[in-house]
Formats: C-alpha cells, structure tokens, sequence
C-alpha cells in the first residue's frame, strides 16, 4: 500500500495541509478559550487551510520533498504552517496558560493520528487487501489514513522538541522553575541554528524514525 504515484504526493499534500490546519487551529481556539482573542481577532480560530497557510511551508517546500522521492531522490515529507500570535498578556496566568496553548497544537495531532489509526482498523476488520485495493476511492481513503497517521506522529514529535520556536520550548519554559526560563530565552534567537544543527546531523531523523517503526508496527498486518 506504499506504492508512489503522483496522485500519493497530492494526497499526502493535502494530508499534511490538514494536519497543519487543525494544529495551528487548536493553539488559536486554546488561545482563546484561555482568554486571549488576538488570533481569533486574526480569523485563525478557523478550519480553512488558507488563514493557515505559509506558502514556502505548507505548501512549496514539502511539495518539492514528496517530487524528490518520487523522482528517487530521497525526498522529505515535512513543512509548517503560520505559527498562531500568543499575546500573554491577556492570559490570567501566563506561564501555565502559554504551556497549554502550545501543548494544544502538538494534542491535536495525536489525536488525528489516534482517529487515521483507528480508521485503519476500521479498513482491516471489514475490508480485505484486495477488496480496498480493488476500489479507486478505497484505495485513495485507505492512503489518507496511513499518511494521516505518519504525519501527525511526525508533527507531533518534531513540535515537542524543546528548541524555540517549536511548541516544545514553550512547554518546557511553562515547566521549569521560573529561574530557570531565562535558559529557554538565551536559546530563543538561536533556535533556527539549532535545529537546523539537529537536521543536518541527523538527530531529528533518527528520533522520529525510531518512533515511526513502533508506529508502523500498530498498522494491520498485510497493510
């Protein structure tokens, strides 16, 4: 069920734009909802992809990466959306507050990952292989439940490294004893450095690979 085509890459596209939707959706609503309305005076308190939408990130860059590896090149299925404005003063408590509106994109995606696994469950108990195979929509829904699994462990894994800007920084600032946060603030200008640091040695790979293969496991056998 892993055969790549170009209909795989636009369907993995529009995978991951959701994905990155309903995550940077979830940090606005939580924003909200734990008093401040800046990203909703912003229209991002929304499900449609373009309030969302980074043009390089959600869409050009893992683009390229999805033609990359169908052209045999290796390519990386990965990108970003625009992040959500967090105004923290409008939070009762800061620091706790700011901790579960940036836990709220990274939640997010476990969930949707919990709903593709289940979906794919769904697939194995009343369809067969070649039954799903056989059907060109089954095919097409069956491959946005794999991909919507994958990617949202993946979203889910990268955003909770604690490197600034990613949604792990802002938790592990929420956790540590306020002397402390002043740590995560010295790093904040250099966290582009840093992960990309963490990119190019590999060690952002290796992780997220290791945690992919126990995920696949979860996957029906023969699917």
């Amino acid at each position: 069920m892993e055969n790549v085509s170009l209909t795989h890459i636009f369907i993995t596209l529009f995978v991951l734009i959701v994905a990155l939707t309903i995550h940077e959706a979830a940090h606005a609503w939580s924003a909200r909802a734990l008093g401040d309305p800046t990203a909703h005076s912003q229209g991002r308190v929304s499900l449609n992809p373009i309030v969302h939408i980074d043009l390089v990130g959600t869409v050009l860059f893992p683009l390229f990466g999805l033609l990359f590896g169908y052209l045999g090149f290796g390519g990386v299925v990965f990108g970003w959306a625009k992040p959500v404005p967090v105004n923290v003063q409008n939070l009762k408590n800061p620091r706790q507050d700011h901790l579960l509106i940036a836990a709220a994109g990274p939640v997010s995606n476990i969930l949707q990952a919990l709903v593709c696994l289940v979906g794919l469950y769904l697939f194995s108990w009343f369809l067969s292989l070649d039954e799903i195979s056989s059907q060109f929509i089954l095919v097409h829904l069956f491959t946005i439940f794999y991909w919507g699994l994958i990617l949202n462990v993946i979203l889910a894994v990268f955003n909770l490294f604690p490197i600034p800007p990613l949604d792990g920084s802002w938790i592990l600032q929420g956790i540590l004893p306020e002397k402390l946060t002043v740590v995560v603030e010295f790093f904040r200008p250099y966290g582009f450095l840093l992960l990309l640091m963490l990119l190019l040695t590999g060690i952002f790979g290796s992780v997220i690979e290791t945690i992919l293969v126990l995920v696949r496991e979860m996957v029906p056998q023969g699917f």
